[in-house]
């Protein structure tokens, strides 16, 4: 099937219209109609029903919705990956959250590149919906998260067990920065601090609350090993009495992987959760 055919349909379905794809695909509305028959004559069925208001899925338009935006993934992905740089007899494709970039997929790289150079290694940050969608889709190889969804397939290792702590920095007292850890953190957060979850200043990304706080002033829930060398240096100062809420790490990859080097790429990972000391498992190391 030609892949403009599913560009065309995807490009109807987020628009509401033939006449707005046209438009957006820089293409006559004649040849956004062509283009459909010609996706339904393949399918054997209808996909839109055309009104005066514009155009609306089908039963099997909607089942089909799924399928088609996956052939796009997958076709863009394609295009990304190839063809293979120069030399490079192998490929695998890695991701992580936005807050596991540093140090995880960063020293997770690094070694990977010492050990395996003729291999092209792909790496991706976003967030946690984003890369299981592509895992799922098979256009990544694994993932880091905090949060694993579960589906038939997929293959889901704790690798570690961070801890979040309260820090506050030397300078002035507040505010308290409600730093939003995600839906397992919220949960412990707000039953143990319940008159703080409405904090006058709630930021969702990490860094950028430290950043926060280091130039401002204030206290918030980070991670211990980002935090410690602000510690150590007296940046910061951790609030002994405070409770302390668990954030696990989670390795994500598909059970059936196509890629030959997933096996060794998983093992690199695992080494260097274990020489850095830190939980793996429930165990410490």
């Amino acid at each position: 099937m030609d892949i403009e055919l599913a560009r065309t349909f995807l490009e109807i379905v987020r628009s509401g219209s033939f006449m707005a794809a046209a438009e957006r695909l820089h293409v006559t509305q004649t040849t956004v109609t062509a283009r459909v028959h010609n996706l339904e004559g393949q399918l054997g069925c209808r996909l839109f029903v055309r009104n005066r208001s514009g155009a609306r899925l089908t039963d099997n338009g909607e089942q089909f919705a799924g399928h088609a935006s996956q052939l796009v993934s997958t076709w863009d992905a394609a295009r990304r990956s190839l063809p293979l740089p120069e030399g490079a007899g192998r490929t695998v494709t890695l991701g992580a959250e936005i807050s596991l970039w540093n140090p995880w997929l960063l020293d997770w790289l690094v070694r990977l590149r010492e050990d395996f150079p003729d291999a092209a290694i792909r790496a991706e940050v976003g967030e946690r919906a984003i890369l299981h969608e592509k895992l799922e889709q098979g256009v990544l190889d694994a993932a880091l998260v905090h949060q694993p969804d579960y589906w038939p397939g997929m293959q889901v290792e704790q690798l570690m067990e961070e801890k979040l702590i309260l820090v506050r920095g030397t300078g002035r007292d507040s505010p308290y920065v409600y730093v939003d850890w995600g839906v397992d953190f919220r949960r412990q957060h707000d039953s143990a601090w319940p008159e703080r979850s409405r904090a006058s200043v709630s930021i969702d990304l990490g860094p950028l609350a430290l950043r926060y706080i280091l130039r401002h002033g204030g206290s918030g829930y980070f991670r211990t090993r980002v935090v410690q060398p602000y510690l150590e240096d007296g940046t910061l100062r951790r609030e002994e009495d405070a409770p302390e809420f668990t954030y696990p790490v989670y390795l994500i990859y598909g059970k059936n992987q196509q890629s030959s080097l997933i096996v060794p790429v998983i093992e690199v990972l695992r080494s260097l959760v274990a020489g850095q000391g830190v939980l793996q498992n429930g165990a410490a190391k």
